[in-house]
């Protein structure tokens, strides 16, 4: 018989909102989170499997670099589960890290580790061992999982051509698995083997939101669904007895936007629009001979160049926690050009090289004269 006191899994459930005892999210579970995935669903998982697939290699080699060892993600297991279900399969105390989507595909993401792999993680990534699970052992979980984030966002730019892909800074935090937030119903789970060469058996979980998983998978099966008109897409409208943007279900047959003297390019309607450059005259002048003259007399003056990998910001208290071994991440992508600055003034663009041992900047591109003057403002 019990004495009225609440258990330690009926405690954390409720800090996480969750009935206690099914463990789901409260007000119980409905019987569509019961239920297995959809046709569509299957799609989803389907294509997002492949994507992570993809980057498995390219993320081995970054964790590779980042610890100074031997570390190999291995392929994901991605499945459509729910809360009961995920947490059945984690230990007690796990380290989760969010790194939701702000934009291009916002929603709920995060990643999950076991307490022993973050740690693991930890540990070689700082060279000690037995490292505490404190505020730097965080920090550099997040590093961990940033370059994951960032490996993934810089392949799904270049397979969407979406260009507005960002996530929020990584939050790394050690808790009780039940008070981990969670997306609502159904959501998307990869699991990755993970080899840190200490014979252990150690895994991450990555979880995105089902409507992040069907904005994802739609983009790179091909584009951003049909295109929209007012806030309503042409799918919906055909749905609506418009086909064609004909109204046959409003009794007005054939009357299209083109028949109401509204011609719509890039809807079928009409022949396309020419489309030509605009020729602009060259913003540079020809400098006077006088001008010629006085710029000799500055030749020999030295001016301070500097090669900028890119930048970013950090809090005071992030600042102060750096160490050996702390992984900044800049606002640049992989691959992209240095900037070359002259007293501090952007005037061109380059790729780095080594020449010898040292570090050199091949120039690939002359920053524009109304560039050159926009910084200049």
């Amino acid at each position: 018989m019990s004495d009225g006191a609440l258990s330690q899994d009926e405690i954390d459930a409720l800090l996480a909102g969750v009935d206690s005892a099914g463990m789901g999210p409260s007000g119980g579970s409905s019987a569509a989170a019961m239920a297995g995935p959809s046709r569509t669903s299957e799609d989803d998982r389907r294509v997002l499997q492949n994507f992570l697939s993809a980057n498995i290699g390219t993320g081995s080699s970054n964790l590779s670099s980042m610890t100074g060892g031997s570390v190999t993600i291995n392929e994901p297991k991605v499945a459509f589960t729910n809360r009961d279900a995920l947490l059945a399969q984690l230990p007690d105390t796990v380290t989760v890290v969010k790194a939701d989507f702000s934009s291009g595909f916002p929603g709920e993401h995060l990643f999950i580790l076991p307490e022993d792999t973050a740690r693991s993680l930890a540990s070689l990534m700082n060279k000690e061992e037995n490292i505490a699970m404190d505020d730097m052992a965080m920090s550099v979980i997040g590093e961990v999982i940033s370059q994951m984030n960032g490996t993934q966002i810089t392949d799904l730019t270049k397979k969407t051509n979406n260009k507005s892909i960002a996530a929020i800074p990584p939050e790394a935090a050690n808790i009780k698995k039940a008070v981990a937030a969670l997306p609502a119903g159904d959501f998307l789970s990869a699991v990755y083997p993970l080899d840190l060469g200490d014979g252990k058996p150690n895994q991450i979980w990555e979880i995105y939101g089902s409507s992040v998983t069907s904005d994802i998978a739609r983009a790179l099966n091909g584009g951003g669904g049909a295109p929209s008109m007012g806030g309503m897409d042409m799918g919906s409208m055909q749905g609506m007895g418009m086909p064609g943007m004909g109204m046959p279900g409003m009794g007005m047959p054939g009357m299209g936007m083109g028949g109401m003297g509204m011609p719509m390019d890039g809807m079928s309607m009409g022949s396309p629009t020419n489309v030509q450059p605009v020729q602009f005259p060259n913003l540079m002048h020809k400098a006077m001979p006088q001008e010629a003259g006085n710029i000799s007399l500055i030749m020999d003056v030295y001016m301070e160049m500097t090669v900028e990998l890119g930048r970013t910001k950090k809090l005071i208290k992030e600042i102060l926690s750096m160490g050996e071994g702390t992984i900044i991440e800049l606002d640049k992508l992989a691959g992209e050009p240095v900037d070359i600055l002259v007293n501090h003034k952007l005037i061109a663009k380059g790729e780095v090289v080594v020449i010898d041992e040292n570090f050199g900047v091949r120039v690939t591109e002359i920053v524009s004269p109304l560039e050159r003057m926009n910084e200049l403002g």
